[in-house]
């Protein structure tokens, strides 16, 4: 860069002005004076050079009296050179965070931890342990399950079980529209799916129907319809330990009470055959019936009942205070089938992903296996998750539902059970609402923090790997250190 100026000091030179040599000596005494220029004299020959007036002057000293012209040319002012690289913009100072949680992340219970924080309100990343990696998310896959349901189904949308006329004389056909929370206790009883429609409604809806065409034989014959779900009722991938201690049901479009011995509790027994448990009590509520079997409602048939499910408001509250798995198979299945995607588990993937595409956020990476997170082979980005939490928090849509039914810390669902924020992590009571998860190779939690310093955080935990129910208070733990630090956590 040249950074010569010119001298405001000196005079314009006017062309071809003719001046005495001893004016001209004056004048070039003067010049190396104030410019304290170095001249070099060769065979009597003065040459220099006055950088940046635009004058040169040039002559033969011959004496006193003899005059020098004084030659002078207009000198171009220089352009910038466009090539000439511009230095960037300097980048302001990042905050130094100094709130470290190294200690609580080293806990060797945590086996194989991923984990990562953002603040709410800006988005910036604060705490990053993996994030950008797809992994198994346990039950938080949940959480997916019912934003795409919000999105693709919407808040108010019920699933109908209905009765139509049956191809033959005496026959009814039951057909199941996916709603597993259907009941077979007597209408008004609480099961634990409050809301739910019950099997002696239904019954009595197709008495009434029935008598009123004298035409009609008595009832005799009970069909099944199932075929709104299809493919395998079990995933192959999941562990028969589920259904085996009360934590999942088969995947059919008929059941009643999720299939459960006992509908008023959460975790209880469920059979290898939800639909024939479905049959054989609708079957005992209508009477009469001698026979029942598998089979298809006729094309066009008369509608003779139908009862309608809790609102996808009301399953997204149950699929997540208390993380149940048939509910959010329900909800996952509901979606494929209204996307277009189709009706079994290998369906689930697109519709899960068509719904999230809504909240505008990259799924690149995640894969849905199924509804619940149960399968190993379910992969999300934790990165992913505080993202999604962000427009949660915000109540983006119809996603305030989705926040209002995760379970809180100490307060609420999952996390107020007494294994969970107990001890020192009891600080942080009720200022975590975040969704549990837990399978054999891992546990998890993800969710929003209201921190101590007053910011919102969002986070999301995974603890893989050879890991025991010890993972759950070491989750807390460091959740409770992001608590603790807010906005001022380090990422050391």
């Amino acid at each position: 860069m040249d950074d010569r100026k010119d001298d405001p000091t000196l005079e314009p030179a006017q062309a071809e002005t003719a001046v005495t040599a001893g004016a001209a000596s004056a004048r070039f005494g003067a010049f190396v004076r104030k410019h304290r220029l170095t001249l070099s004299i060769t065979g009597g020959v003065l040459a220099f050079a006055l950088l940046g007036t635009g004058a040169v002057f040039a002559g033969a000293a011959t004496g006193a009296g003899e005059e020098v012209a004084v030659a002078t040319r207009s000198t171009p002012t220089p352009t910038p050179d466009a090539a000439r690289p511009v230095p960037a913009a300097v980048a302001p100072a990042s905050r130094i965070r100094t709130c470290s949680v190294a200690d609580r992340a080293a806990d060797g219970r945590l086996a194989n931890l991923q984990a990562h924080v953002r603040n709410a309100a800006t988005g910036e990343a604060l705490y990053d342990r993996g994030a950008a990696t797809p992994s198994r998310t346990a039950s938080v896959m949940k959480v997916l399950t019912a934003a795409a349901a919000l999105s693709v189904l919407g808040p108010d949308h019920r699933a109908a079980t209905t009765v139509v006329k049956g191809a033959e004389p005496g026959s009814v056909v039951l057909v199941g529209g996916g709603d597993v929370t259907l009941s077979r206790t007597p209408s008004g009883t609480t099961t634990v799916y409050p809301g739910a429609a019950h099997l002696d409604e239904l019954a009595q809806q197709v008495r009434s129907a029935w008598s009123a065409d004298p035409s009609n034989p008595p009832l005799t014959k009970l069909v099944l319809d199932a075929s709104f779900f299809g493919g395998d009722e079990w995933h192959p991938t999941w562990d028969l330990i589920e259904r085996e201690d009360g934590y999942m049901s088969n995947i059919t479009a008929l059941q009643v009470d999720g299939d459960r011995d006992s509908p008023s509790s959460n975790t209880s027994w469920r059979s290898p055959d939800p639909i024939a448990r479905a049959g054989d009590a609708f079957a005992s509520e209508l009477g009469g019936i001698s026979v029942i079997e598998r089979g298809t409602a006729p094309a066009g048939a008369a509608q003779l009942g139908r009862v309608l499910s809790p609102t996808v408001a009301e399953l997204v509250d149950k699929a997540l205070v208390v993380s149940d798995n048939s509910v959010a198979e329900m909800l996952a299945r509901l979606v494929a089938i209204e996307t277009g995607a189709g009706n079994d588990f290998s369906a689930i993937n697109a519709g899960v992903l068509e719904g999230l595409a809504a909240y505008g956020l990259d799924t690149t990476g995640i894969t849905v296996v199924d509804g619940s997170g149960l399968s190993d082979d379910n992969a999300v980005p934790p990165a992913y998750l505080t993202q999604l939490f962000v427009k949660i928090n915000a109540r983006e849509g119809n996603l305030g539902i989705l926040m209002d039914g995760l379970p809180v810390s100490g307060q609420r669902g999952s996390l107020s059970y007494n294994d969970r924020f107990q001890g020192e992590n009891a600080v942080a009571s009720g200022a975590v609402s975040a969704k549990t998860g837990w399978i054999e190779s891992g546990y998890t939690l993800s969710g929003v923090i209201r921190a101590q310093d007053g910011s919102t955080l969002t986070f999301a935990i995974y603890a893989l790997g050879d890991v025991t129910d010890e993972a759950k208070q070491a989750i807390d733990t460091l959740t409770t250190g992001f608590f603790l630090c807010g906005d001022n956590l380090s990422n050391q």
